[in-house]
């Protein structure tokens, strides 16, 4: 995502961005510092100044991410959304929220309706986000291994010529 790397201030990030990709968004996670405290702070003092630091970039920031995002939208015919991790805290500021069709079989829909009877979901919906999101806790590796494959797909496939419209 290099044109997105020439466009963000080189002051707003420390260290490099990550890009996540899929055919909808692309989610901008930069890193900020974790801003210093004194010894004697306690982790809960330490956790608000975190806090305050990453609403401090978002609220700064907002006009010329709205500005840098809509451009990329035109560009890349997908949304953008934003986001910081400092420290061991990954905060998203936008996401796109896409419905997502599917068809179950009645042993699969039991499921989704077990999870809503007993209360772990409002709807057969929420049931398949967190079914997904279960899936996706357990299996980071695996995943993370699959993208890096699709992501090397895709460094080649840019590396070659040009078919667009």
């Amino acid at each position: 995502m290099s044109w997105f790397t020439g466009r963000l201030p080189e002051a707003w990030f420390s260290g490099n961005q990550e890009f996540v990709l899929d055919r909808e968004e692309i989610a901008i996670i930069g890193t900020l510092p974790v801003p210093a405290a004194p010894e004697e702070a306690s982790d809960a003092e330490r956790d608000a100044l975190l806090e305050g630091s990453i609403q401090r970039f978002r609220e700064e920031t907002r006009e010329r991410r709205i500005e840098i995002a809509r451009e990329a939208e035109r560009r890349f015919r997908r949304k953008v959304s934003w986001g910081v991790a400092a420290g061991d805290r990954t905060v998203m500021f936008t996401t796109l929220s896409v419905p997502v069709m599917t068809r179950l079989r009645q042993q699969e829909r039991r499921v989704l309706d077990t999870l809503v009877a007993a209360g772990v979901a409002r709807s057969r919906s929420d049931a398949l986000a967190w079914c997904v999101r279960l899936v996706g806790a357990h299996t980071d590796t695996w995943l993370a291994d699959l993208r890096d494959a699709l992501q090397h797909v895709d460094r080649v496939r840019s590396a070659g010529p040009d078919v667009g419209p």
